[in-house]
């Protein structure tokens, strides 16, 4: 069986195609076809203006052609397409909808950001990992961030909050928003057990790659406070020669950076796995799990 998911983000749209096969034990076996990601960047109209311009209303459209014949090339028989903060926010984000719909046959919808964050936990990591210790999800995104807290084997917290890469890139996280983040945590992040992070999104990904950190090891915090010192000092094109970045990922890692090493530092977390997961991922999980139900 072939199943497609289409994230939408604030800074990028992906497309990822799984062939799904089950084990002679029934576990089902998730294979990576095709993973394609499109910069449409929608954070950068929606955020400064309300609403998707022109030009990337029809990047958005053009994408979503793209999409559609990949998944016709590839046979797909599955797939659900979500658009998350940018296009909550946005005003025209409906007519979009309904225009990619008419072009290219795909059915977007919109999820809330608790559904974001719940998609990123379908991923299932922190159920094979060590029971000593509690897990806090961390996905960073353009738009928003969501945290899931998982104790004791079972989610116990789930927020979605609007500081996300893009916002901060254009001045629209107030100092308010920060002290809401932090209180939050205060408040809802705390056990028994020692918490270790896992992070999800492009930007941790590419921080793990540079980091030379072997697969099934954590980074630690330290790690990520120096590369933000060492970042955050330099224009984007410095940061794009020295680390070897396209800009579109140099621009934003900055900005991910002080979302982790906050959010770290007010949850006392010290380390933080990177298993390379993100809605995406979720999605097609989701996916396979309903479609099991209903049988």
């Amino acid at each position: 069986m072939r199943i497609a998911a289409i994230d939408i983000g604030s800074n990028a749209a992906r497309l990822l195609i799984n062939e799904v096969t089950e084990t002679k034990k029934g576990k089902p076996q998730f294979t990576k076809l095709n993973l394609l990601r499109i910069p449409l960047r929608l954070g950068m109209d929606v955020f400064t203006k309300g609403e998707i311009g022109q030009d990337r209303t029809q990047m958005v459209l053009d994408s979503m052609s793209v999409f559609s014949n990949l998944m016709k090339i590839y046979k797909v028989d599955h797939y659900r397409a979500c658009a998350t903060s940018a296009m909550r926010d946005a005003k025209n984000g409906q007519d979009i909808i309904k225009q990619v719909k008419k072009n290219t046959g795909v059915d977007i919808e919109i999820i809330t950001g608790d559904e974001e964050a719940g998609l990123v936990f379908e991923n299932h990591i922190a159920e094979g990992l060590d029971k000593n210790f509690d897990y806090l999800y961390i996905d960073v995104g353009g738009g928003s961030t969501e945290l899931t807290f998982y104790e004791n084997g079972k989610m116990k917290y789930q927020k979605s909050i609007n500081i996300g890469t893009i916002r901060l890139l254009n001045g629209l996280v107030k100092e308010d928003l920060w002290k809401e983040l932090k209180e939050e945590i205060r408040k809802n992040i705390n056990s028994k057990k020692p918490i270790v992070a896992i992070g999800s999104g492009g930007n941790i990904n590419k921080i793990f790659s540079m980091s030379k950190t072997k697969d099934g090891k954590p980074m630690s915090r330290v790690f990520l406070q120096k590369y933000y010192k060492e970042m955050s000092g330099l224009s984007v094109t410095e940061r794009m020669t020295q680390f070897n970045l396209r800009e579109d990922r140099a621009d934003v890692l900055v900005p991910a950076l002080q979302i982790f090493n906050n959010i770290m530092t007010w949850s006392d977390i010290d380390k933080i796995f990177v298993p390379k997961i993100s809605v995406a991922d979720g999605l097609i999980h989701s996916i396979y799990e309903g479609l099991k139900t209903k049988k």
